[in-house]
């Protein structure tokens, strides 16, 4: 039985060792502010991705993903009513 990654003929041992991979190439993508705290928080998280192999962006990813599904969540949330007052009495007292 031929081991993973082996050419056909070739054992294990005479494969040689696995390549590295190649090094992150950063994106530089560059984000304009929003001006909501927690969308620009996000937007300046997904630069650490650049810092990371491939395998380690989904962790990123998902992490300003749930940060933006948890602000527009906030935005949809309906405001408290506002309070109820008592009617005023009428102004039909007569002296």
């Amino acid at each position: 039985m031929r081991e993973p990654g082996t050419a056909p003929g070739e054992s294990a041992e005479t494969a040689g060792p696995a390549p590295e991979p190649a090094a992150a190439a950063r994106l530089g993508v560059t984000c304009t502010p929003t001006g909501h705290a927690e969308v620009d928080a996000g937007l300046e998280r997904l630069a650490d991705a650049d810092h990371l192999p491939a395998e380690g962006h989904i962790e990123v990813y998902e992490d300003v993903h749930s940060g933006l599904r948890d602000a527009l969540t906030a935005l949809d949330a309906r405001p408290a009513p506002a309070p109820v007052h008592a009617p005023m009495p009428p102004y039909n007292n007569r002296s």
